[in-house]
């Protein structure tokens, strides 16, 4: 670098890092001595991209990756009212969900796009669901409630106005999902 006005800025600096084919100690060491001004900002960067180098090896189990992301919920001071159980999950994991729960996909994609009136919801099959969400039965609950319908309404570009699906019955749910009446009237059971 010739002149001081061409030096390149924080930004450009750490992109280039973090697409060297070698984000390992020469290259780290290279940055260093040409940008010491960013060295804390390199250094992290690195560790980053190394601890991504580690995750393909060995991935975070969904357990891991809720317990992750309820944290970093946490440490954003999210308002946890408004943090949906469901949002952080792939598809891999809403299936193993449903697994888990002996329940159609359906049922969890309903639950996922609060489509079910959560007060016609046993007690026992929303404590499981918090739990295998990793999540809390009241935090599920207020996430699933009706005052976190989506505000489509709003900003769809249409000449009708878009209507949010009055939410159904749990049980409606499960016999429109096909599941026997025995598995049903396991799942409509509440100990509680």
């Amino acid at each position: 670098m010739t002149s001081h006005t061409s030096r390149p800025s924080r930004d450009d600096v750490l992109n280039a890092f973090s697409v060297e084919p070698d984000s390992g100690r020469e290259t780290l060491e290279r940055y260093l001595r040409d940008h010491p001004d960013l060295a804390p900002e390199l250094v992290d960067l690195s560790r980053e991209l190394s601890l991504g180098v580690c995750e393909d090896e060995e991935p975070l189990t969904p357990e891991d990756e809720a317990l992750i992301d309820a944290g970093w919920s946490r440490h954003k001071g999210a308002n946890p009212k408004s943090v949906n159980p469901f949002d952080a999950l792939s598809l891999d994991e809403l299936r193993d969900l449903a697994k888990r729960l002996e329940v159609p996909r359906q049922v969890i994609t309903a639950f996922r796009e609060r489509r079910v009136d959560v007060a016609s919801v046993p007690r026992r099959f929303l404590t499981r669901l918090a739990a295998a969400l990793n999540s809390t039965l009241d935090l599920l609950v207020s996430a699933l409630g009706p005052q976190h319908t989506p505000d489509l309404a709003r900003s769809y570009k249409s000449n009708t106005k878009p209507m949010v699906a009055a939410p159904v019955s749990f049980e409606r749910l499960l016999i429109d999902a096909g599941v026997p009446e025995e598995r049903r009237a396991g799942l409509m059971a509440d100990d509680n």
